[in-house]
């Protein structure tokens, strides 16, 4: 991308980033979610000493519920919860908007739950 389609950034102080509880855990459930809107995902995640959170995760484009079982992902686990439909989210689980859909943030090797972005 060049300078000049570069959209732009608003700066953060390194207490704003401290303020975002970014940590890894493993998808230990996988439900559907027929009444969402959009392909979803009801996804339960054990993050350690944080204790087990749901979440609803457009992700089912790219990903069947087998293939997210054991997985460690990253979420932001200190947003308020949000409702969505008839179902209550604890988490944002991250991930990144492709064409093909949400390709969700991994951990590259295995690190023990509740493990915190640095």
């Amino acid at each position: 991308m060049s300078e000049a389609n570069t959209p732009a950034l608003a700066e953060i102080s390194w207490a704003d980033f401290e303020k975002v509880l970014l940590v890894v855990g493993t998808v230990v459930r996988v439900e559907p979610f027929p009444e969402a809107r959009k392909p979803a995902w009801k996804v339960w995640v054990d993050f350690g000493a944080y204790g087990e959170k749901k979440t609803s995760a457009q992700i089912a484009q790219l990903y069947a519920a087998e293939d997210l079982l054991g997985r460690q992902i990253v979420g932001v686990i200190n947003f308020a919860e949000k409702q969505i439909g008839p179902f209550r989210s604890q988490f944002l689980l991250t991930g990144f908007h492709t064409d093909e859909g949400v390709v969700i943030t991994a951990v590259e090797r295995p690190v023990p739950n509740g493990t915190r972005l640095a």
